[in-house]
Order: C-alpha cells, then structure tokens, then sequence
C-alpha cells in the first residue's frame, strides 16, 4: 500500500470513528496519541490540541495501553477508573503489523456509564428469570413439573445420569428407566421429555399399578359411545389420544397385565390405537418412557413379562443409581429439603454437624423419596432453630433399618444380591480408575464376565 492510500485509509478511519458515539483513541508505537474522537475528548472533558502527540501516561497516569502494547497481549472488558474519577469498561488492543511487530495501539471505552452497566446485566437478569418462567408455565400447562435443573445432584453417577439425559432426549426412541423406589425415576421421565423437540407437546403419566385390570384398555385406549354399559355418555378418551405429539411416561411398568402387554406392542409396532368399540383404529405419534422398580429382565426369562415388548420398549435404557451408591449428594439433598420445609411452612430450621453425619451413615433403603421424609419429620420434631440427634428417631440414629429388611417386600433375593454386586463393582470401578484388567483382577473374575456384568447393569465405561 503506498503512503498516499495509507493516508487516504487513516482519513476514511477518522470519519468513521468521529460518527461513532464511542470513545476511541489511536496510538504510535511509543504510546503517543495520534488520533482521539470527539467522543473521547468529551469524555476526558479536554481539548485535541493538549494531547495529540503526548504519551497516554502523561495525560492519564492510570492507563495501561502502555503494558498492552509491550505484550503484545490484548485486555478486553476490563474496568478501569480514570483520573476525572469515572469508571468504565475498556477494550486495550495492540495493533500488529504482518510480521508480529507492534507498530501501535487502540484504545475504546466500551461502557462510560456503570449505571448503565448494571442497568443492562439486570435487565438481562430479569430477562432470564422471565424465560425460565414463561418455560415453566408452559411445562405446568403440559402436566410436566420436573426439568434436568429439580435433579440435585453433583457426585460422578448424577453428572453421568444428566448427559444421558440429553443424549436420550435428542432421539425419538422409547426409553426404559430403571431403579428403586424413590431415586427419582419420574423426575428424569419429565426432564427427557422438556429436554426433547416435544417439550411444548402433552405429558401424560400412567401408574400401571393404579389402574384396576379390568379398566386397563379404556384408560389408556379410550372407548366410544355405548360401548359398553355403564360406561360415560359420549364415551372417553384413552391416555395414549391424548398424549398425541407428545410423550406417555408408563410409570411402573411391570404392574401391567399381560394381555395389555400385548395390546401395548401392537401401538408400538403400528402407531395406532383401538378404542374399545371403534370401528377403526387411531393413529397416534407419540414417545414412550417406560419406568420400573423390578428386575425386568428377570421377568422376561420368567415368563411375567412379554420379551417382545421388553425390546421395543428398552431401545434406549436409564439406570438411576440409589442413593447408597451416591453419598455424597446427601448433604446437597438436605439442604434443598431443609430449604423447601422453610417455604412451605414458614419455619426455618438447620440440622447440625452431628445430625448430618448421621443421615450420610444412614443407607436409606428408600433413597431419595425417604431421605425428603426424614428432613421433614425432623425439622418438625425439633423445638429449636438447630435440629439435632435428639430430634431424630432412634431406628435413624441406630440404623437399625437395613437394605435386605426393606426390600424383600417387593424384590427377590436375586434382585437385591444383584443390586449388591452392581454397587460392589462400580465402586471398584471407580477405585481402580476404570481400568478393566486391574478391577477384573480385583475382583477376582474374569475380564469377560467383568464386561458382561457391566452391560447386564449398564454400568458405562468412563
């Protein structure tokens, strides 16, 4: 470029910069200004004569442009306090040639009014708070409470629970969620689903094992008018139609009967519905999420459960981990508990030291649903700000309730030996960094039978 357009380019520079209501400041290699707008000069309240050709320092002791242009380093956004004693966010830039040499610098006060600043983050603020609950509005009006934010939780098993989440949430497949009694399986139905392209669609949540047998068909099907007798004028829309576009969570699963188990896989197979007493079937679009406290693969080889279904079913599959396996979220979940008791009822309380050590030792055979239990009952026996050990039952305090005695209501031998060995591994696992050939010599097994118990609990690799 010759002399004469290098000019013509530095003009063209200087009537853009003089339009621009932003203070800008041009400087030489020696830190002197060659060029300052207006803006700057209103700013500084000085005159162009009193400082073109003057070092920055000379005219404003706390500049930093000088620094800027010795390291070649750029700060952007940074505060900075003037001498006329205004605050602001500036932008200090080194302007290099093509070789890496310095052959100047820029200056720009991107913000001259903290007021504004902060007028600004809070509008933005305001706005955020505003779209979280224009989002939660509309998860209300599509009967979904829960999002990934109500999952509390910052151990590995958690974190690892959440991206699956998101994984699961981007394919339209059905989904199979596994685990005990209170860790939460519905909260993750809800959050794949806010998470998916049908968050804006219905929710509808079906219990299996509230629903009489004989009743099973028209719920989740419908019926029409005279259908049968006894059954509403103008007949009743099935679960599945009204959940069209959106996601049907079967919560408990394995309390389904097995002829609708049946009934169930041809929906699944057809997208269509046949409302009792239709002359047609439906044709239905919607995602199933499908959740379970049973061993269902057991099921399966028993004959309880139909293997076909059990496929179509777990074509994508969560497994929750209790909250044994997870002991140092606790703390965290009491907290939020403690929190939610003093916003229901208006009475603040703190559990001490010795009461949280207590609830970390305890092994909570009904995870997270008896751990939010527990809080409460506490917090309501304590007379005084700070609950301690002598507001505690004693089966908590001597922990007396163990994981066998709990579970053998509902689960077999085998489902609570296996959910044993799957704690025992993945705690090894995580001892032995993930390496398999260390956690298999460990273990005393067989590399193989490792990986093979690793798929069969779906216990992912790091």
């Amino acid at each position: 470029m010759s002399l004469l357009q290098e000019r013509n380019t530095f003009n063209i520079l200087k009537e853009i910069f003089e339009k621009l209501p932003i203070p800008i400041n041009l400087v030489d290699d020696k830190c002197r200004i060659i060029y300052i707008n207006n803006a700057f000069l209103k700013f500084l309240d000085k005159n162009r004569e009193e400082l073109l050709g003057k070092e920055t320092k000379a005219i404003e002791s706390t500049s930093r442009l000088h620094s800027v242009i010795e390291n070649k380093k750029a700060e952007i956004a940074y505060e900075h306090t003037f001498t006329n004693g205004k605050t602001a966010i500036v932008h200090r830039i080194p302007i290099l040639d093509h070789d890496d040499n310095v052959i100047g610098g820029f200056g720009m006060v991107l913000f001259d009014n903290m007021d504004k600043l902060k007028e600004l983050m809070n509008r933005c603020n305001l706005l955020k708070k505003e779209l979280k609950l224009y989002k939660s509005t509309i998860n209300r009006m599509n009967s979904t409470k829960y999002t990934l934010d109500d999952i509390i939780g910052v151990s590995d098993e958690m974190a690892n629970c959440k991206k699956k989440v998101i994984k699961i949430s981007k394919v339209n497949m059905n989904v199979l969620i596994k685990g005990e009694s209170g860790v939460g399986k519905e909260l993750f139905a809800h959050s794949i689903h806010n998470e998916s392209s049908r968050w804006n669609n219905p929710f509808v949540t079906i219990n299996c094992s509230a629903i009489p047998e004989n009743l099973f068909e028209s719920e989740l099907f419908g019926y029409n008018d005279g259908a049968f007798t006894g059954g509403k004028k103008g007949g009743h829309i099935g679960k599945f139609q009204l959940a069209d576009g959106g996601t049907v969570f079967l919560d408990e699963i394995g309390e389904m009967p097995h002829y609708m188990q049946a009934k169930l896989l041809r929906v699944l197979q057809e997208g269509e519905i046949a409302p009792i007493g239709a002359e047609s079937p439906i044709k239905v679009n919607v995602r199933v999420i499908c959740a379970t406290h049973q061993d269902i693969e057991r099921m399966v080889k028993e004959g309880e459960f139909r293997e076909d279904l059990y496929y179509r079913l777990n074509v994508l599959s969560l497994n929750i981990p209790s909250l044994r396996a997870r002991k140092n979220d606790i703390d965290l979940l009491m907290d939020k508990f403690v929190e939610g008791f003093y916003k229901e009822t208006g009475v603040y309380r703190v559990i001490d030291q010795n009461g949280k050590k207590i609830f970390r030792e305890y092994n909570w055979p009904g995870n997270v649903r008896e751990l939010k239990n527990m809080v409460e009952r506490v917090c309501v026996n304590a007379d005084d700000v700070i609950v301690n050990v002598d507001d505690f039952p004693i089966d908590l305090i001597r922990g007396k309730r163990n994981y066998v005695k709990e579970n053998s209501k509902e689960d077999s031998l085998k489902d609570i030996i296996g959910n044993i060995e799957k704690e025992i591994i993945f705690k090894t696992l995580k001892e032995c960094d993930f390496n398999k050939s260390e956690t298999a010599k460990k273990l005393k097994i067989q590399r193989a039978s490792l990986y093979r118990k690793m798929e069969e609990y779906d216990i992912e690799e790091k």
